[in-house]
């Protein structure tokens, strides 16, 4: 601009172009177009602004931009990112598709040059300042780890989790076989350890695994992720679809790990995943102690001073991966789990109920309404049934401790009561080789005592004792009859003395 106005200032003193052209440095003709420009517009230096000076004598943009044919280009142009978004659009597509429209308008070049300069206002970035220890942001990396299986030669190929933490660029990496549920919980526990905290946020796309709806404000998480989030003090968050700047951190962690750690053991042979992130963790202590460019501090240097003490601790046991069912409860008060046939019980008052049912390779519980209502822990045994005492009503309570008497127990039991009734016991425990119904017949002889009392009971034993058939029934009739309250004398008097009758003598 000083130049044009030396240019200007010399001309209007009358010096000739090949004198301005000594004196400027500028070439002749560049002297030449200059004045040809000014001429038709009078411009002087002292009468013009700069702006106005350069809209006549510059090719300039925004005079160019203001032809008819540029705002027609603006019409068309708009929503052209948009459109270059969908499957198959190309810039050669949309400039034909233009040339339909407006026949005069721009060439290939120059529409592509427009084009560029729109999306080029839409793309500006913004700079994003990191609280330490805030959060953590993960992410798959696009391409996949091989491994070689060393007895078939068959070729493997693993995804690989990358996770950083964006105030000091701490990264992590690892290995694993597959995006699924299980292999995301190993890998954000393998994470969180090797941090050595959580943070409050943990920052990931909308993968299946962890995000069960996709939105732009409120997204729906996986019943993993409010996992995580409960057993490691955190919340997740997720991306903007189609947003990847969301964690443009991450991001960056990714293309550093296919410089870091990819490229360095790119002639390697691994024949595992476990082998592969034993390398793996080799080259993150190389990339996390390496240097800022410019800096002397590391990733390491700026986590463990402003970051590490600021994570929340981690619990003692990494978080396990539960799996949830919603079942009903049976009506002999139990739910089953399918996956190994067992059946655990739950409070008889909720038969007919939905529960809620959450399960590990330790526990299972059981939810409704929100509220946890029976507790086990899992059986690895072949045991069908897993029922607890309090869950039982009264009577199938009773049931089970008559079904858990030991012959020790009812003998214990009835001497208890008197030796009259112990010695009904004994007989009653003898009657037969079946043990079964033998308990069973005495458990309900000694049930007798709560209707009549000890003191019946006695009698009506000590009674029976001296006839011919001493059993339950014999008891309860006695009992019922009210003989026990009558003298022996009166219920058994001798036989007279007769000759008919044979005593034992006779059959000595």
């Amino acid at each position: 601009m000083e130049q044009l106005k030396q240019v200007l200032q010399l001309s209007g003193q009358g010096m000739a172009i090949k004198a301005i052209a000594r004196i400027t440095g500028l070439a002749r003709n560049t002297v030449r177009t200059y004045l040809a420009r000014g001429a038709g517009d009078d411009i002087s230096p002292g009468t013009h602004t700069d702006a106005e000076l350069a809209a006549v004598m510059y090719n300039n943009d925004q005079a160019h931009f203001k032809t008819e044919r540029y705002r027609q280009l603006a019409v068309y142009l708009e929503g052209a990112d948009r459109e270059l978004l969908k499957p198959g659009v190309t810039r050669q597509l949309l400039w034909r598709e233009y040339l339909e429209r407006y026949p005069e308008g721009y060439g290939y070049s120059q529409f592509c040059d427009h084009l560029r300069r729109l999306l080029n206002k839409k793309d500006v970035t913004m700079h994003l300042q990191y609280t330490p220890a805030e959060q953590i942001m993960v992410d798959f990396a696009g391409k996949k780890y091989p491994y070689t299986d060393p007895t078939t030669g068959e070729m493997f190929y693993c995804e690989v989790f990358v996770a950083t933490l964006p105030y000091s660029g701490l990264v992590f990496c690892m290995a694993v076989p597959s995006q699924k549920s299980a292999d995301f919980l190993e890998a954000c526990n393998r994470m969180l350890h090797y941090v050595g905290g959580s943070s409050k946020t943990i920052l990931c796309d909308n993968l299946r695994t962890a995000v069960k709806r996709s939105d732009r404000y409120e997204p729906l998480f996986t019943d993993l992720c409010y996992q995580l989030s409960d057993h490691y003090g955190t919340t997740f968050s997720a991306t903007r679809p189609a947003h990847p700047r969301d964690k443009a951190m991450v991001e960056a962690a990714v293309k550093e790990v296919y410089r870091t750690v990819y490229a360095p053991l790119r002639h390697k042979i691994f024949h595992s995943a476990e082998e592969i992130n034993h390398h793996f963790l080799r080259q993150l202590e190389v990339l996390n102690t390496r240097s800022y460019k410019g800096s002397s501090f590391s990733r390491r240097d700026i986590f463990l001073k402003h970051e590490a003490e600021l994570l929340t601790p981690l619990p003692a046991e990494p978080l396990l991966l539960k799996k949830g069912a919603e079942l009903t409860v049976q009506r002999n008060y139990h739910i089953q789990l399918r996956e190994d046939g067992h059946y655990y019980s739950v409070p008889w008052q909720y038969v007919g109920r939905k529960v809620k049912v959450w399960y590990d390779q330790k526990t299972v519980e059981v939810y409704l309404d929100h509220q946890r209502v029976a507790f086990h822990v899992r059986s690895a045994t072949h045991q069908a049934y897993h029922t607890l005492e309090a869950h039982m009503p009264q009577n199938h309570r009773e049931a089970r401790s008559r079904k858990g008497w030991t012959k020790e127990d009812l003998l214990e039991k009835a001497s208890g009561v008197g030796p009259s009734t112990q010695q009904v016991a004994e007989k009653i425990l003898a009657a037969s080789i079946y043990m079964e119904q033998n308990y069973k017949s005495c458990f309900g002889m000694l049930m007798l005592e709560k209707r009549y009392g000890k003191p019946r009971l006695e009698a009506a034993c000590s009674l029976a004792l001296t006839g011919t058939r001493t059993n339950y029934t014999t008891i309860r009739n006695i009992l019922q009859a009210g003989m026990d309250k009558q003298s022996e004398q009166t219920l058994f008097t001798p036989l007279p003395e007769h000759g008919n009758i044979r005593g034992a003598s006779h059959y000595q």
